[in-house]
């Protein structure tokens, strides 16, 4: 496999990806084209050895699943989430000032807020009607020119701009969006994208869940192009390289895809990792193609593996004091396994071996990262599903800059390094 192609595909995700909803479709649509059969929630299932299915709630979350030839006794399983900090809009947005149409914005997420200010912003998300038979529907909205910006105020202004002030989301972050303009008109336009985009008359819009995105498209940077500069790196990054490595895998081991939303709001949702999701989808898996009942599904799960992918930290070369001197993982050095003795990465000894393992076999080079003793830990989806279902799991990701911005960093080669451990484990005959 090219590197330069699998990047490719990677920029055309980012670009085509832009809030929850679409990087699902976009999931969904490459698993299609390699044979995976949809599944719906709410129809019963009837499942064979070696078919390739998967499953989404919410259209914001993903469960795919590679099943084995044979009997069903253990699971590879690979976790992400789609979701990325940013700006959504407010069910009631429209708000003026100085003669302009403003859009209130609720901030999704732990975003970092100062580099939102002077970029071109597009709009993008679902968008909930009524069709002329009384019929509802979910249509996804992406609006791909630039629609507002939320500009700086002058340095002349504000003479303490550069002194570390505080950001007022209420006050501050209302994108401008259009000149004398109010409420008919963003209803106006939001029927007006609709019926374009999805080629509609006659409906009527009745509710809706949108986000700003960076208009500025994903990119690679350096005199080699050895770094990839993107909004929502965090973490549609690890959902395209575990997909990536799912597709690439021999097939013969029970293999799995899972891509929960709401990660960066604590998982606390019905498509969320502290929801139900995943445990419904593997108890029906396990009831028909493994041993039935609690105790076979309780059996299946201890003999499973979860990486849990999310990015990691990666050394800023001018910030070099904000990492433990002996955990700095550094861009283009292979993937991280990250550790924290709290418990906000469900990383063991016993999982990192396997890793460890994992990367020895596909000739990867492997960091680790702790965070310093005096600061406090982000955490992931790791421990989270690991308290859900109890499968023994670890916490990996790609290293990167700039995490929450609305344009990180990560290094190309990285891409290549895990899709290649991914895909050896997913195809380990063992997981001991």
């Amino acid at each position: 496999m090219s590197q330069d192609a699998r990047l490719e595909r990677l920029l055309d995700f980012l670009r085509r990806s832009p809030t929850p909803w679409h990087a699902t479709a976009n999931i969904a649509r490459r698993l299609e084209e390699a044979g995976y059969r949809r599944l719906e929630e709410t129809e019963a299932w009837r499942l064979s050895p070696g078919e390739r299915v998967f499953v989404t709630r919410n259209d914001s979350s993903l469960v795919a699943l590679q099943l084995p030839s044979e009997r069903l006794a253990a699971l590879r399983l690979v976790g992400a989430h789609t979701d990325s900090p940013g700006l959504r809009l407010k069910p009631n947005p429209a708000q003026s000032a100085a003669g302009w149409l403003q859009l209130g914005v609720e901030v999704y997420g732990g975003a970092l807020l100062a580099p939102w200010f002077d970029r071109d912003l597009g709009l993008a998300g679902r968008v909930h009607l009524r069709h002329a038979d009384g019929r509802i529907e979910g249509v996804l909205l992406d609006v791909e020119q630039p629609l507002a910006i939320i500009p700086s105020l002058a340095i002349h202004l504000d003479r303490e701009a550069n002194n570390g002030r505080a950001i007022n989301a209420q006050t501050e972050m209302a994108p401008v969006f259009l000149q004398g303009g109010g409420r008919p008109d963003l209803e106006r336009l939001l029927e007006r994208w609709v019926a374009e985009q999805h080629d509609l008359e006659g409906f009527e819009l009745l509710d809706f869940e949108l986000a700003f995105r960076d208009m500025q498209p994903p990119s690679r940077v350096g005199v080699d192009g050895e770094l990839i500069a993107s909004a929502r790196l965090d973490n549609l990054l690890s959902c395209f390289i575990g997909l990536e490595a799912l597709l690439e895998s021999d097939g013969r081991q029970g293999a799995v895809l899972v891509a929960n939303d709401h990660e960066e709001v604590g998982s606390a949702s019905a498509c969320g990792a502290q929801g139900p999701f995943l445990g419904d989808v593997l108890r029906r898996v396990s009831d028909q193609l493994g041993e039935a009942g609690e105790e076979g599904f309780i059996r299946l799960i201890q003999a499973s593996r979860l990486i849990s992918c999310d990015n990691a930290h990666a050394l800023h070369p001018n910030f070099p004091d904000k990492h433990d001197a002996a955990h700095g993982p550094v861009l283009n050095g292979g993937p991280v396994i990250k550790v924290n003795a709290s418990q906000r990465y469900a990383t063991s000894s016993a999982t990192a071996a396997l890793f460890r393992d994992l990367c020895r076999a596909a000739e990867v080079p492997v960091q680790s990262f702790v965070t310093r003793a005096d600061m406090g830990c982000g955490s992931t989806i790791g421990p989270i599903t690991a308290s859900e279902l109890g499968v023994p799991t670890l916490d990996v990701g790609v290293p990167q800059w700039a995490m929450h911005s609305i344009r990180e960093t990560a290094g190309a080669r990285d891409v290549e390094y895990l899709t290649r451990v991914l895909t050896a484990f997913f195809d380990r005959p063992e997981l001991a």
